[in-house]
């Protein structure tokens, strides 16, 4: 296929190799020049999301937030300057599921197929072709396409129709979250009674408290890993789409809100490029006790 990729940071600039790797014609686009190694491996460089739209039969676009999608796709030389009928969108961004729906019906009106197709995995999932994408569209689309998500994931699922996809990306994001806030709340209170959390844990793996958060996130927390690997800005962004959308229909999301307000402190403390597993420095600094340390009493 020919395949425009709008958004090659982080996360794009592998999933774009990927694609290129695979035998497709890949135009590229980013506000900053398409990396060399990208068009050593054949993503043609193009000036503009327009320009992009123009060569490209499939566009996707991986940007940071709705606002970035928006501009992506309707602004000053965007893709919807560049459509023409029978094309057809997928944003990977995780983004508003609301915005996503209107954003769908626009490119709808140009006589276009819309998909929104967020990713689950990070970096890591993005460099070994191994994410999680959550689709919302027509099957129609999906199966278009579904060729392309094969070399860019392996869980790969249509969710149901625009914004769904999105909606599934944010109740991963609630799902983590507070997986997260529970695993540090539990080895600070095993830290604080005394107990050794590093045993804890161990023993927790193998009961029904189990998860791939304990695992992982406990782990960094307990060896106080903080290092970058799903940041603590990116979750805000995603928990604030969660809480913004969730006003929207009239629901409440008590325990998101708190896992909010435990990342805006990490924030307020210089950690907004810690991993989302530094969420326990907020729960040390209210307890004024750190994981590993003596428990004063």
């Amino acid at each position: 296929m020919n395949v425009g990729f709008i958004g090659l940071g982080i996360m794009g600039r592998p999933m774009a190799g990927h694609l290129a790797k695979g035998g497709h014609k890949v135009h590229g686009y980013d506000l900053k020049p398409v990396p060399p190694d990208l068009v050593a491996a054949g993503v043609v460089a193009c000036g503009s999301s327009r320009e992009v739209a123009e060569r490209s039969e499939v566009i996707i676009t991986m940007v940071q937030d709705t606002p970035h999608v928006a501009a992506a796709l309707f602004g000053p030389g965007g893709v919807a300057e560049g459509l023409a009928p029978g094309k057809l969108v997928v944003d990977m961004s995780s983004i508003s599921p609301m915005d996503t729906k209107s954003f769908a019906q626009r490119i709808g009106e140009k006589g276009c197929l819309y998909l929104d197709a967020p990713v689950s995995g990070g970096e890591v999932g993005a460099k070994n072709a191994t994410l999680t994408i959550m689709v919302g569209g027509p099957q129609a689309a999906f199966d278009r396409v579904k060729p392309l998500f094969d070399l860019m994931g392996k869980n790969i699922t249509l969710v149901g129709g625009n914004g769904d996809g999105q909606t599934c990306k944010v109740a991963n994001q609630i799902i983590v979250a507070l997986n997260i806030e529970a695993v540090a709340e539990a080895l600070l209170f095993a830290s604080k009674m005394g107990a050794d959390p590093a045993k804890v844990r161990q023993a927790l793996m193998g009961g029904f408290a189990s998860s791939k958060v304990l695992e992982v996130h406990g782990e960094r927390m307990i060896k106080r890993t903080f290092d970058p690997g799903f940041r603590i800005e990116l979750h805000q962004k995603d928990l604030n789409l969660a809480l913004g959308n969730a006003r929207q229909v009239g629901l409440s999301l008590p325990n998101t809100a708190t896992a909010q307000e435990l990342f805006n402190a990490c924030a307020a403390h210089g950690g907004k490029g810690w991993d989302h597993s530094a969420m326990l420095k907020a729960l040390e600094l209210l307890a004024a006790h750190e994981v590993g340390g003596k428990t004063g009493g």
